[in-house]
């Protein structure tokens, strides 16, 4: 059956719609088919009911908190009611503070900001680049980097064992992924918290990965922070979440000094100015919030809870149970994986496939299958080669291959999916796969600006 005739075939939806799901993109070897996006990984395509209820605002859109006027108000009460959406969607604490940032990695950058002066910081080097780079911008904190465990247990023992012999014995802050970004492997976010709190530590916990697939509960994990972005949980670009713990929040300096974040401004009679901040969430929100951003992520954790976590993760199960399937099925397909094959695991899956490079592999997906994947080290570096075996000091950028078509670079190839993927993208992609390594690419490809890309 050709690529066009399997992608007319709709007879299985995904169980919450998503914007893009009728776009139709060319293929170089002739015809068009409907886009498969495996990338949910790096940002997840907006839910239509999102989009709708972003919509539906819209003409309603005013200044927020300092404004008289209906509209002020009517966006004054979506933005806090959006707070408490959210707060309840990730099982906050009655004194947990939520505040609206940019991204994930801006949350963790805040949090960084925020850290007590001589806190030290524990992090494995599996991290995403947004949980492994922010604690270093901080002269006074000092961090630890463990190394990447194979198995969960590992993981709970390597942090146990840095944190009995850690010197001084002062604050301290774990920050751990919920699921990896480039395996999709779950951690043992619970355990991990009960080893942390164990020896007077902290544990933030970087869900971006983990909150558009299973639910995060902050009590329940007995996480002290979580950060996430609206984009990979189905909501539009540019907004974030940082929710938790208020004191380290509340002492800390204003993350960005301006209006909103400031209760009270006078003169002194020396020229100067006093300035009293606000203690509440508001002080790490300075200027005019992102009123969109923040409803369009109280719309999509509205979405995931009503369409019900149980549901949605017994689907994505299935899913992913294809993928494995078909990839164990084609000798050349190496699944990059910490935990093992029987790791319980979000849908994020990476691979690299002998004889190909990565680049070449993701272009003739898409090229030729109207297929987008990743190709790189997912911001991800140190986990990404610790996985395929090279030294620590190889070079390599994400997304930036250097090799020519056919030679090995130092990258892999991410496939990823969720609530929004039909199950037919999942079967075009396996049957791309097998096709590609059994026939080659039917086109030829050349490097342009670091990417692999089809001759016009």
């Amino acid at each position: 059956m050709s690529v066009a005739a399997v992608a007319a075939d709709r007879s299985v939806c995904a169980p919450l719609p998503v914007l893009g799901r009728d776009v139709r993109v060319p293929l170089v070897t002739g015809g068009e088919v409907d886009y498969a996006a495996l990338d949910y990984a790096a940002s997840a395509p907006a839910l239509q009911r999102v989009w709708d209820d972003v919509a539906a605002y819209a003409p309603y859109y005013g200044s927020v908190h300092r404004g008289a006027g209906y509209l002020s108000q009517l966006s004054t009460d979506l933005f806090e009611n959006s707070r408490r959406t959210i707060a309840e969607f990730l099982g906050c604490r009655a004194d947990d503070q939520v505040v609206f940032t940019r991204s994930t990695t801006d949350s963790l950058n805040l949090l960084a900001a925020a850290l007590p002066q001589g806190t030290r910081v524990f992090v494995f080097e599996t991290e995403h680049h947004a949980s492994l780079l922010p604690w270093e911008q901080r002269a006074d904190v000092a961090v630890t980097y463990l190394n990447a465990p194979r198995t969960p247990q590992q993981a709970v023992d390597t942090l146990e064992k840095a944190l009995a012999e850690r010197e001084p014995y002062g604050p301290a802050l774990v920050c751990v992924t919920g699921a990896s970004n480039v395996t999709g492997e779950l951690w043992p976010v619970r355990e991990l918290a009960a080893a942390a709190h164990a020896h007077g530590a902290r544990i933030v916990l970087d869900a971006a990965q983990l909150v558009p697939h299973h639910p995060v509960d902050l009590a329940e994990l007995d996480a002290d922070w979580v950060a996430f972005s609206g984009h990979k949980l189905y909501a539009p670009f540019g907004a974030g979440v940082l929710a938790g713990r208020a004191d380290w929040l509340q002492d800390a300096a204003p993350y960005l000094a301006g209006g909103g974040a400031s209760r009270k401004v006078s003169r002194r009679t020396d020229g100067g100015v006093d300035i009293e901040w606000h203690t509440t969430a508001a002080r790490h929100e300075a200027g005019s919030p992102n009123v969109i951003g923040a409803y369009a992520i109280a719309s999509a954790c509205q979405a995931l809870t009503e369409a019900g976590f149980p549901e949605l993760i017994a689907r994505e199960q299935e899913l992913i149970d294809r993928v494995r399937a078909g990839l164990a099925e084609v000798p050349e397909v190496q699944v990059l994986s910490l935990f093992g094959s029987d790791a319980a695991r979000v849908g994020v899956l990476s691979f690299v496939v002998e004889g190909w490079n990565s680049s070449h592999f993701a272009a003739a997906l898409s090229a030729e299958y109207g297929i987008g994947v990743r190709d790189g080290l997912f911001c991800a570096h140190p986990l990404v080669r610790t996985l395929l075996g090279s030294d620590p000091q190889d070079p390599g950028e994400c997304g930036a291959p250097e090799a020519a078509p056919g030679e090995r670079s130092l990258n892999a190839i991410r496939v990823s999916f969720g609530a929004g993927t039909p199950d037919e993208h999942v079967e075009r992609f396996v049957t791309a796969v097998k096709e590609l390594v059994a026939d080659g690419a039917r086109w030829n490809y050349r490097t342009e600006g670091g990417r692999c890309v089809p001759v016009a």
